[in-house]
């Protein structure tokens, strides 16, 4: 559900950063207002668990692989709005640093997957939860329905971003310049990959997670909660560093997630039949697209699919991978904290 570089026109990137923006300032300020900032241990501790749980690939039917993306726990956890930051976090550092989601898409990756996905499982839990028990079986299914139905709004979000390149941006022969497949073929191809193993995966996650805090942090689940202390979160970060150990599992999945493909496989016999056996038989454009091409290559990742160039085995690079994201994580939220409260001292 990365959108890299290239898929998306400039024009489609502008509008959807633009859209973004809004939901950053509010978030931002919510977080400053609503949560005084005494809850950042626990934004960190989420964006983390999203940027870690998208490193493990599912395999599906086609050839292509997904992954769930921590929408569900996020919405769950820290609210529509404090989810924002979170999971924008988590996407920008995987765009920076290991090309994971383009630089040009990142407005609409954050669109798609940090402000529409826990808008719309936030919802789905607010009102299959209410009246309900911190403690009750209700809360769990309710948790797991809500990552489902956030995952796949996304995912919808993100196909109809595909979808509609062909119909807007081509060249005068009609060929496309961005994303080769139409809505026809773009929104079904996502709608298999999120509303089958994808979606089970988020439901699974958030729901396990849900169903664990319920007996171990129910403090956590409390609406109106105080901040928790930070070593309240210790087994938590455990748990991420658990996930972390086995991260390799993603590695085990073969393919590339629909949309995501590479130069190479529009010019390959090997990736242009990827693609169309991923597509419904649809053969993708006979060239390069134009527009694709040029804005491809715009940025380079230093550790470019997780894989440290000066690591030679692919599990342990891909450990060392998740653990610097993590730090950079842990970093990035810290030093932004630091930065506010010295503005508002100095206010």
């Amino acid at each position: 559900m990365h959108i890299p570089d290239g898929y998306l026109s400039p024009v489609t990137c502008a509008v959807t950063f633009a859209a973004t923006v809004p939901f950053w300032y509010v978030s931002m300020r919510k977080l400053d207002r609503d949560l005084n900032g005494q809850h950042l241990p626990l934004v960190a501790l989420v964006a983390a668990f999203s940027f870690v749980i998208m490193m493990f690939n599912l395999p599906i039917p086609g050839g292509t692989t997904a992954h769930a993306a921590g929408i569900g726990i996020a919405a769950v956890l820290l609210g529509p709005w404090a989810a924002v930051p979170a999971i924008s976090v988590a996407l920008l550092i995987q765009a920076i640093f290991f090309g994971d989601g383009g630089i040009t898409a990142f407005g609409a990756n954050c669109l798609n997957m940090a402000v529409v996905g826990p808008m719309v499982a936030a919802a789905v839990y607010a009102l299959g939860t209410r009246g309900a028990a911190i403690g009750a079986r209700r809360r769990v299914i309710m948790a797991g329905l809500a990552g489902y139905a956030g995952l796949n709004a996304a995912a919808l979000l993100a196909a109809v971003e595909f979808g509609v390149q062909p119909l807007f941006f081509h060249d005068a022969a009609g060929a496309p310049l961005y994303a080769p497949y139409p809505l026809s073929v773009a929104v079904p191809a996502m709608a298999l990959t999120h509303l089958t193993i994808a979606g089970a995966a988020e439901f699974i996650v958030t729901a396990g997670l849900v169903a664990w805090l319920q007996r171990s942090n129910p403090e956590l689940l409390a609406p109106r909660r105080a901040p928790a202390a930070p070593k309240r979160h210790l087994r938590l970060w455990a748990g991420i560093g658990a996930l972390v150990v086995l991260s390799p599992l993603g590695l085990i999945a073969a393919g590339t997630a629909w949309g995501e493909w590479g130069a190479e496989d529009f010019t390959s016999e090997a990736g242009r039949a990827a693609m169309a056996g991923a597509s419904g038989g649809v053969a993708p454009p006979a060239g390069l697209p134009g527009g694709f091409a040029r804005l491809a290559e715009l940025w380079s990742a230093p550790l470019p699919d997780y894989a440290p160039a000066f690591v030679q085995n692919a599990p342990l690079g891909y450990v060392l991978s998740a653990l610097l994201g993590v730090a950079l994580i842990v970093a990035g939220i810290g030093l932004s904290a630091g930065l506010r409260a010295l503005t508002r001292r100095a206010g």
